[in-house]
């Protein structure tokens, strides 16, 4: 976690109320994790909303800024937006727990919390599942078309008549 530090959100230090902090997310970021990446060059702005409570804390993580794909059918690079923002509450008790979708524990003795996974996920979860450029010409789209497996409808299969005249015996019992 230390390669991480860079992401910690001090909050012993704050006083009640809300807070802001401000990361810039490049390429050198996403080295930190050891994970194959499904796009290059981004260009992404974090920031980070605190609200301090007595008792708890609330986090609120908006991603703004740009990844380069490729795209699934031309094979050609396209700059994707990446906007995507999540909330999350981090309250306090005996050992870090983040089995909870939205709730995260943290030890009574953390003064701070680690954003850095939080902003991955962030990320990654901006990344659409099929890539496809917005410059994909008409031709292309009808090329893919003419080249995509068809949906055929399935006939019913003839019955052999030796398995009908037994249907029939068994409907006689």
């Amino acid at each position: 976690m230390d390669k991480l530090r860079n992401y910690d959100v001090s909050f012993s230090g704050l006083k009640i109320g809300k807070h802001q902090f401000k990361f810039e997310i490049d390429k050198s970021f996403f080295q930190l994790f050891d994970t194959e990446q499904e796009f290059t060059n981004p260009k992404i702005s974090v920031d980070v909303f605190l609200e301090k409570h007595t008792t708890f804390l609330e986090f609120e993580i908006e991603t703004n800024g740009t990844v380069e794909l490729v795209c699934d059918i031309t094979n050609d690079d396209f700059n994707h937006p990446i906007e995507n923002d999540i909330r999350v509450l981090v309250k306090f008790g005996e050992e870090y727990d983040d089995s909870e979708e939205d709730v995260i524990t943290i030890p009574t003795n953390d003064h701070a919390f680690n954003v850095a996974q939080l902003i991955y996920e962030n990320v990654i979860l901006s990344i659409p599942m099929k890539k496809v450029s917005p410059n994909v010409s008409k031709e292309d789209l009808e090329i893919l078309e003419k080249f995509s497996p068809k949906e055929v409808e399935e006939k019913e299969p003839e019955s052999d008549p030796r398995w009908e005249a037994l249907k029939k015996l068994k409907d006689k019992n």
